[in-house]
């Protein structure tokens, strides 16, 4: 690898290695905070998810106005995309991440501190997101793709500010600004979360992370005759790439995605070591364990099929402000719904 290379590789790293340590200290998932608003009336760790969001798209909108990142070329912002598919992906996305309790950056997290039922998650995720990429069931997703995409002429918020006759950057930021200051007030506004300075922590730590990836893949990346693909924190394509490496990496090559997905599970090990919160645990039944592969599954296809997870597209395609990213968070956000409430939701298991 070039040194560029290198260098987004040791920044995947880096950004992974904290990811994992914040991740375990704070319990950060977007299931567990749905579950704790929506089923048992605690709103904290929603607001650490809506200050993260907020601090992802200040900084990365930022770098982008100033010209250090180009968002553009990121998969959220392209010009095609289906959004009944990015929708139904979200949708799959989010229920199997209630049959799972937790998404795939929480289940190697989860692994780092020795839940071995991650590691059943992780690898089913890899495997079905594997075969809705390239195997057994990608004609099928190509398909639906095909016959349901759209071409926009407008792809982002900024986008449909500038189409009203403001510039590219006062559209950038009045809309960063606007978004971003409606989450943080959002999440100030609840009074337990401020008294919780971890909380409020781990949210400005992945905030910054993401904006980290971008400046990592789309600044020090930068290389014209060996260019790096512009993203940042995402685990759904990652987690298959990094098994697919495992096991083949003979003339592979690291990447920012594989590294990062090391380094979230290298930093939960290393920080639930030093904590003493690592043990190890299993599944309490058959059933638990096929529940929660049959949510892994739906994860990793849904996920392929939204283009991200809910750290991909809940996060990372957020910030950009992409009108696609907010489609598949929808269909994430509804999906989770469905798991956790009404005729549908995913009751707890009897002890075995």
């Amino acid at each position: 690898m070039d040194f560029a290379a290198n260098i987004v590789v040791l920044a995947g790293l880096v950004i992974g290695l904290i990811y994992g340590a914040v991740g375990l200290l704070s319990g950060f998932c977007m299931m567990s905070s749905l579950r704790g608003l929506w089923a048992e009336g605690d709103g904290r760790l929603v607001r650490t998810y809506a200050l993260a969001i907020g601090v992802a798209i200040a900084a990365s909108q930022l770098f982008a106005a100033r010209g250090l990142v180009d968002l553009g070329k990121s998969i959220y912002l392209q010009p095609s995309f289906s959004a009944p598919v990015m929708f139904l992906g979200g949708l799959l996305f989010g229920y199997g991440m209630v049959m799972s309790n937790g998404c795939g950056s929480r289940a190697l997290v989860l692994l780092g501190r020795g839940n071995l039922r991650s590691s059943v998650v992780v690898i089913v995720l890899g495997i079905f997101a594997e075969m809705t990429l390239k195997g057994l069931i990608a004609p099928a997703r190509i398909a639906m793709v095909q016959a349901s995409q759209a071409t926009a002429k407008l792809t982002s918020v900024p986008a449909l500010l500038s189409a009203v006759g403001l510039g590219e950057i006062p559209s950038r930021m009045i809309a960063a600004s606007v978004l971003s200051a409606a989450l943080i007030i959002f999440a100030f506004a609840h009074e337990p979360f401020r008294k919780s300075w971890g909380q409020i922590a781990a949210g400005l730590i992945v905030g910054v992370l993401v904006a980290a990836g971008w400046y990592a893949t789309g600044y020090l990346g930068a290389d014209d005759f060996n260019p790096t693909p512009v993203t940042s924190l995402t685990f759904i394509a990652p987690i298959a790439d990094a098994l697919q490496y495992v096991m083949l990496s003979t003339g592979s090559t690291l990447n920012f995605g594989i590294v990062t997905v090391f380094g979230v599970f290298a930093g939960s090990l290393a920080t639930a070591l030093a904590t003493g919160r690592f043990h190890l645990e299993g599944y309490q039944s058959p059933r638990h364990m096929l529940r929660s592969a049959g949510g892994a599954a739906l994860m990793g296809a849904g996920g392929v099929m939204a283009l991200g997870c809910s750290v991909g597209q809940g996060l990372t395609g957020l910030s950009t402000l992409s009108l696609a990213s907010f489609v598949a968070v929808a269909g994430i956000l509804a999906g989770t719904a469905i798991g956790l409430r009404g005729a549908l939701r995913v009751r707890p298991l009897a002890a075995a």
